[in-house]
C-alpha cells in the first residue's frame, strides 16, 4: 500500500529540517561543476554561498506563502555584499540558480507533485528577479557613467584638470592611448550614443561624448583593436588619421558645420584641441565653402578676426616667424605677390626680377612653411599671417622704446 501524501505542513517541516543539508550539497556541487566559483577569492566565494543558502531559505518561506515575498530578489541578494553584482555576471548568476535548483530537485523528488511544481515556479521567479536586479544595476551604472562622462568632457573643454581626472577617465573604460583630438558639431535630433561608440570601435578608436545644448563634442583617441573588432575593422589606429576618423563619424552629427581640432600628444592636452575646435565651430559659417569636416587650423583667419589669441599666435609662429628667420627676400616676395593680386608679372616688375624668379621663390616659400600662395584659400591664410606678424613686430619695437 502506497504511503499517504504529506500535507503542506508536513512538507514545510521536512524542508526546514533538511535546509542545512541542501545548502551544504549546493556548495559542494558549485565547486565541482562551476570552475569560476572555485577560482574566486574566499571572501567572494563565501558571498556566493550566502546567496545560494538565502535562495533555499527564501524558497521555503515562499512555499509557505507565495504572496508573502513580492520581490524575491530582495531576500536572496540581500544576504550578499553589494559588490557581488560587480564580481559575477548575470550568466554566472543563472548558472548558480540552475545548480541550486538541481540539488533541491534531486533531494526532494519524493516530496510529491505539489513540491516539484513549486520548485519549477520558484526557479522561474528567481531567474526573472535576478535579471531585474542586474537590469536595475546596469541602468544605474549607465546613468552614473553618463554623468561622469559629461563631467570629464566639461573638464577637458574648460582645461580645469585635477588629480581625480585620470581615475575618472579610467572608470569610464577609456581605451584610448597616445594622441587625441576633439571634434565639434551639432547635436542630431535623435542621438544614438551606442551607434556612435560602435562606429568609433570599428575604426580602432575610442570616444568620450559630451552634449552641450545644440553642440555635440567628441574627444577621440586611438585604441588598440580588440579581437572582436579586428575582424571587421576598416582600419587600425596606426593607419587612420583623425580626419579619416572624423569623416567616418560625420553621419552621426546633425546638419551644420563640423570642426576637428588639432592633434595633441595625449588626453591631458586635449583642452588645447578643444579650444581650437570650439573657436573654429563658432566662425565656420563665415567660410562659405568650408568642407565637412574641416580642420580648425584651416579656419585660422576667421578665428583670428574673431579675436582668438591661439589662432593669432599660430599664424605668427607657424608662417611669419619661419619666413622671417629663413629669408627676408622670401618674405618680401610673398608680400608683393599677395599685394599684387597673385600676379607673377606684376610682382616681377615691382621687384625688378624675372617672373620665373618669383615662381621659384614662391616654391621656396611653400617648402619652408607648407602653404601654397597660389591657392585662393591659402593666400588668405598667408596674408592674415603677414598682417598679424607685422603688427606684432611693430608692437614689440614700440614696447622696446
Amino acid at each position: 500500500m502506497a504511503p499517504a501524501p504529506k500535507t503542506k505542513e508536513q512538507t514545510l517541516a521536512w524542508l526546514r529540517t533538511i535546509s542545512g543539508e541542501l545548502s551544504t550539497a549546493t556548495l559542494k556541487r558549485l565547486e565541482d561543476t562551476l570552475p569560476w566559483y572555485g577560482e574566486m577569492p574566499p571572501g567572494r566565494r563565501s558571498a556566493v554561498g550566502l546567496v545560494a543558502q538565502a535562495g533555499i531559505t527564501s524558497f521555503i518561506s515562499w512555499f509557505d506563502d507565495p504572496k508573502s515575498t513580492p520581490w524575491i530578489a530582495a531576500d536572496v541578494f540581500g544576504a550578499a555584499p553589494r559588490e557581488l553584482l560587480r564580481s559575477i555576471s548575470l550568466q554566472q548568476t543563472l548558472q548558480l540558480i540552475r545548480v541550486t535548483v538541481e540539488v533541491v530537485e534531486e533531494r526532494v523528488k519524493e516530496g510529491g507533485e505539489l513540491l516539484r511544481e513549486a520548485i519549477l515556479l520558484y526557479s522561474r521567479e528567481i531567474a526573472f528577479a535576478s535579471a531585474d536586479v542586474y537590469a536595475r544595476a546596469a541602468e544605474a551604472r549607465g546613468l552614473w557613467d553618463a554623468r561622469l562622462e559629461a563631467l570629464v568632457v566639461d573638464s577637458i573643454l574648460s582645461g580645469e584638470y585635477d588629480d581625480e581626472l585620470p581615475s575618472r577617465i579610467a572608470a569610464l573604460g577609456w581605451h584610448g592611448h597616445g594622441e587625441a583630438c576633439v571634434l565639434v558639431g551639432t547635436t542630431p535630433k535623435m542621438l544614438d550614443v551606442d551607434q556612435l561608440r560602435r562606429a568609433a570601435r570599428h575604426m580602432s578608436a575610442d570616444v568620450l561624448i559630451g552634449v552641450q545644448g545644440n553642440r555635440l563634442v567628441l574627444v577621440i583617441g586611438r585604441a588598440h583593436p580588440t579581437p572582436v573588432d579586428s575582424d571587421d575593422a576598416i582600419g587600425t589606429a596606426a593607419t587612420l588619421t583623425f580626419m579619416e576618423i572624423a569623416m567616418a563619424l560625420e553621419p552621426n552629427f546633425g546638419p551644420g558645420h563640423l570642426v576637428l581640432g588639432h592633434e595633441v600628444p595625449n588626453l591631458v592636452d586635449a583642452s588645447k584641441s578643444a579650444k581650437a575646435a570650439l573657436a573654429g565651430f563658432a566662425v565656420a559659417r563665415s567660410w562659405r565653402n568650408a568642407p565637412r569636416p574641416v580642420q580648425a587650423d584651416d579656419l585660422l583667419p576667421e578665428r583670428a578676426l574673431a579675436g582668438d589669441p591661439l589662432a593669432r599666435a599660430t599664424l605668427i609662429h607657424r608662417i611669419y616667424r619661419p619666413l622671417q628667420a629663413h629669408s627676408t627676400e622670401l618674405l618680401t616676395t610673398l608680400w608683393c605677390y599677395l599685394d599684387n593680386g597673385r600676379s607673377l608679372e606684376a610682382t616681377a616688375r615691382e621687384l625688378f626680377v624675372h617672373p620665373n624668379t618669383v615662381r621659384y621663390r614662391l616654391k621656396r616659400v611653400s617648402e619652408v612653411i607648407g602653404y601654397d600662395a597660389t591657392g585662393a584659400r591659402e593666400a588668405l591664410i598667408l596674408q592674415s599671417a603677414l598682417i598679424l606678424g607685422s603688427i606684432s613686430d611693430h608692437d614689440g619695437s614700440t614696447r622696446r622704446r
